[in-house]
């Protein structure tokens, strides 16, 4: 009888623990009851994390570039943001230090500079890309004298671009047309080409050196300015094997060498913007405008065409680069850095 009781009482009690739906076994995982899968506790609320206390994203890349052609290649990329950080700058001043310091990654300077950050930096800078052939040009207000690099002798020309591309490749074709940079010409050098276009409008400088768009922009401010000479056409008269070359890409050898992967799909990038920009003119034009390069879509549109924009890059960049570079040295070493750079200054050649 003591034994059907006891039974009885445990049976009892199982139904109550089956009525409650649960069967906890000691020190396990909640059970359902009936051997089924282990159910969830629900975790403990938390207060969902705030926007501002989140670290920033770090930039993939860290780019610079003049506002000028070098720039406007870019300009899809910079529209369309992404991970990419990019600053604009009025000059190389402005860029190289911080290009040497580590704070900026891929910078779009003057060719002959990358050869002088190569020299500077103990072999440390790679060119990834020629990004624009020649855009220089003499240009003249309000006159005629000019025609020919021989009638510069005499002459005061308003320039910017000091110690880089408008300065060597100025001097050398005064040299191979018999004039003395130094005695037969004055140069007035200015801190940015806007000057030399502020310095014409004002009556200051009747002849300037300026690169496209600056070109395009003070035509559209002086009706009686024309263009004199077409430097590109200059150097390719001397037939001498060699191109005009105005800007480059370089990127610290670091990046280069420890995230390729990165380095590869910006040129992928680079790329794809300026075949954008050549089929896509009136749309480049408006962003040129909204990213302060050229204030005025109209004047970016007439301009883009002739800033013969590029993304030239392996052994066609090696070509091209390798032999204007050797054309600086042999009549100005300090143009390139004292010295030519080795094989490993270019990306992919």
């Amino acid at each position: 009888m003591k034994a059907l009781k006891t039974l009885a009482l445990a049976l009892a009690l199982l139904l109550a623990l089956s009525a409650c739906g649960v069967i906890r076994s000691g020190g396990g995982p909640t059970q359902a009851a009936g051997g089924s899968s282990p159910a969830e506790e629900p975790a403990p609320e938390t207060a969902p994390e705030s926007p501002e206390e989140a670290p920033p994203e770090a930039p993939a890349l860290r780019v610079g570039a003049l506002k000028g052609p070098t720039a406007m290649g870019l300009i899809r990329m910079i529209a369309d943001g992404g991970v990419n950080r990019y600053t604009l700058a009025g000059s190389a001043d402005e860029l190289t230090p911080a290009f040497i310091k580590g704070d900026l990654d891929i910078i779009c300077v003057p060719a002959n500079l990358a050869a002088v950050l190569y020299n500077k930096t103990e072999g440390q800078t790679v060119t990834l890309a020629v990004n624009t052939l020649g855009v220089l040009y003499i240009v003249e207000n309000g006159g005629e004298s000019v025609q020919s690099m021989a009638d510069l002798k005499g002459k005061t020309i308003a320039a910017a671009g000091k110690g880089s591309t408008p300065e060597f490749g100025l001097r050398y074709l005064l040299e191979q047309n018999g004039l003395d940079p130094d005695r037969d010409v004055a140069v007035d050098w200015k801190s940015e080409h806007a000057e030399c276009v502020a310095a014409l409008a004002a009556g200051t400088a009747d002849i300037a050196l300026l690169p496209q768009p600056f070109v395009t922009v003070a035509q559209g401010k002086l009706e009686n300015l024309r263009v004199a000479l077409d430097l590109t056409e200059e150097w390719d008269a001397l037939d001498n094997g060699s191109a005009m070359i105005t800007g480059v890409a370089v990127a610290r050898r670091e990046l280069v060498e420890e995230r390729p992967e990165l380095v590869d799909k910006f040129l992928m990038e680079y790329a794809e913007s300026v075949e954008w920009v050549h089929e896509n003119t009136t749309g480049a034009a408006e962003l040129v405008a909204q990213n302060g390069i050229i204030e005025s879509p109209a004047i970016a549109e007439k301009a883009l065409p002739r800033c013969n924009i590029v993304c030239l890059t392996g052994q066609e960049m090696y070509e091209k680069l390798s032999g204007y570079l050797q054309v600086l040295a042999e009549a100005a070493p300090e143009s390139v850095g004292g010295v030519l750079p080795r094989d490993d200054f270019y990306y992919g050649a």
